[in-house]
C-alpha cells in the first residue's frame, strides 16, 4: 500500500478554469428534477426562519445563498410512455420541462448538470429500455437515433438559455444501455435477451455517439460517465478499463453512493482509492447521494433522523475532501417536499431529501453541503519512503512536508515537491 501524507491547505482558488473538470473547480448541489412539479402542486417551501420561498426563483436564490453552485436535472425521451407506477415515482421530465427548469437554474447563476436517461422511463442497473420511438434492434440505426436526439435536445436547450455545463451520457450505465442491444457486463461479457445479443461493442458505440453529439453542440461541457458501483472497486475499475479499450470519450467518473445500499464510508473510500490510482487523469464526482431523516432504510453508522442525516453528510464531505481529484457532490432529490397541500406530487413520499415533508423547512444537512467547497482541501502526496516525511518546509506560506514526489496546489498554482 502506498504511504500518503495528508496536507491541509486552504484553497479558495484551487486551479484556473482551464484545469477544472467543470466551470467551477468544485461543484456542490443537488438533483432538483421535481422542483417544478412541487411548485405547480402548491407545495410550500420555507427557509430556516419560516419565511416562504414563494417561487422556484426564490428557492434557487436561497440555495445559492447557502453556498451551493450546481444543480442536476434528468431528461427522458418520452416520459408520457412510462408506466403509471414510474410516473408516480417522478418520471415527468421531457424536453419542454427541462428547458424551463434548466433556464431557471442558469439564470440563478448555477452550473447545470444534465442527466440523460436515454429511455422513456427510469434507467439504472436493473432497467435500460430503449425508447419506444426507436423501434429497432440494429445498432447502427440506434446509434444514429441517439446522436440525432442528443444534438437536437442540446440545441434546443441552448436556444432556450439552458445550455448544460456538464452532461451525463446515461444514468447508472453499469450494465450497458439501450437494452437489449446494448446490454452487457462491465468486463465486456455479452448478455442475450430472447434472440438479441447485447454486446459491449454496441454499448461503446452508443456512448461514443452521444459523446460525439455533446462535443459538437456543447464543446465546453464536460462529459460524465456514471455507475452505481461505489461499493465495488473491482467492478468500477473493470467497467472504465473495458470502455477505455473502445476509446469512449468522457471527462468525469460519476458515482452513486447511498450508505443504506452501498455500505460504510470505508467501502466508498476503497473505491475512490482504486479509481484514483487507475485513472489519475479523470475527475470523480458523487453525482447521487442521500440519507433518510425519517421512514427509510438506515445504516449501521447513522440513525434515521435529521441529526443522523447531517452526521452522514459531514462525514461524507470529510472523506471526499481528502481527494484532490474528487470535485463534485450532488444530493439526489434535494427538493422533495410534500408540505402545504393535500394533493400528493408522488405516490410515495421521499424522506431523504433536504426539505422536510413535516414542516416545509430545510433539513440541517443542507447547511453542511457548502463545506465540500469551503473546507480546507486535503491533498494526498505519495511518498517513496517514510524517511521522506522527516523534514518540513514551507511553500507559499503553507506548511508542507518534504517528499520525493508529489504535487501541492496553493493559491491556484501547482508546486512540485522534489
Amino acid at each position: 500500500m502506498r504511504r500518503i501524507h495528508i496536507l491541509y491547505l486552504s484553497l479558495l482558488c484551487l486551479v484556473s478554469s482551464t484545469l477544472s473538470a467543470t466551470n467551477h473547480p468544485k461543484v456542490v448541489g443537488g438533483d432538483i428534477s421535481m422542483l417544478t412539479e412541487y411548485y405547480n402542486a402548491g407545495k410550500t417551501y420555507m427557509d430556516a426562519d419560516g419565511n416562504t420561498l414563494a417561487t422556484a426563483t426564490a428557492f434557487l436564490a436561497y440555495l445559492k445563498a447557502q453556498g451551493l453552485n450546481s444543480m442536476r436535472v434528468r431528461l427522458f425521451v418520452d416520459p408520457s410512455k412510462a408506466s403509471s407506477t414510474h410516473k408516480g415515482e417522478g418520471v415527468r421530465q421531457d424536453l419542454e420541462y427541462v428547458k424551463v427548469l434548466g433556464k431557471q437554474i442558469k439564470d440563478a447563476g448555477f452550473n447545470f448538470l444534465l442527466d440523460y436517461h436515454y429511455s422513456d422511463t427510469w434507467t439504472d442497473p436493473g432497467q435500460h429500455s430503449t425508447p419506444s420511438a426507436w423501434n429497432t434492434t440494429d445498432p447502427t440505426t440506434l446509434g444514429n437515433y441517439l446522436y440525432d436526439y442528443t444534438v437536437s435536445t442540446l440545441s434546443a436547450l441552448k436556444d432556450a438559455g439552458a445550455e448544460p455545463d456538464d452532461i451525463q451520457i446515461g444514468n447508472e450505465v453499469t450494465v450497458g444501455e439501450l437494452w437489449p442491444t446494448g446490454k452487457c457486463y462491465a468486463n465486456g461479457e455479452s448478455v442475450t435477451t430472447g434472440n438479441v445479443i447485447g454486446t459491449m461493442a454496441n454499448f461503446a458505440l452508443y456512448l461514443k455517439r452521444s459523446a460525439e453529439a455533446c462535443r459538437q453542440v456543447c464543446p465546453n461541457a464536460k462529459i460524465v460517465l456514471h455507475t452505481e458501483l461505489s461499493n465495488n472497486g473491482w467492478g468500477a475499475k473493470t467497467l472504465y478499463n473495458t470502455l477505455k479499450k473502445y476509446d469512449v470519450d468522457y471527462d468525469i467518473i460519476g458515482l452513486s453512493y447511498y450508505p443504506y445500499h452501498h455500505g460504510k464510508l470505508s467501502v466508498l473510500e476503497d473505491v475512490l482509492n482504486s479509481l484514483t490510482r487507475d485513472f489519475p487523469t479523470k475527475k470523480i464526482q458523487i453525482v447521487e447521494t442521500g440519507f433518510y431523516y425519517r421512514w427509510g432504510p438506515g445504516s449501521t453508522d447513522y440513525e434515521i433522523s435529521q441529526a443522523g442525516q447531517k452526521a452522514f453528510t459531514d462525514d461524507l464531505i470529510t472523506l471526499l475532501n481528502r481527494y484532490s481529484n474528487v470535485n463534485g457532490l450532488y444530493w439526489w432529490w434535494l427538493e422533495a417536499n410534500e408540505w402545504g397541500t393535500n394533493t400528493n406530487v408522488t405516490t410515495n413520499w421521499y424522506y431523504a431529501g433536504l426539505w422536510s415533508n413535516d414542516n416545509g423547512k430545510p433539513c440541517s444537512a443542507l447547511f453542511s453541503l457548502k463545506n465540500f467547497i469551503t473546507d480546507p482541501v486535503r491533498v494526498e502526496t505519495p511518498y517513496a519512503d517514510e524517511r521522506d516525511c522527516a523534514n518540513a518546509y514551507t511553500i507559499g506560506g503553507a506548511k508542507a512536508t518534504k517528499a520525493t514526489k508529489g504535487i501541492v496546489i496553493k493559491n491556484g498554482k501547482k508546486h512540485v515537491i522534489k
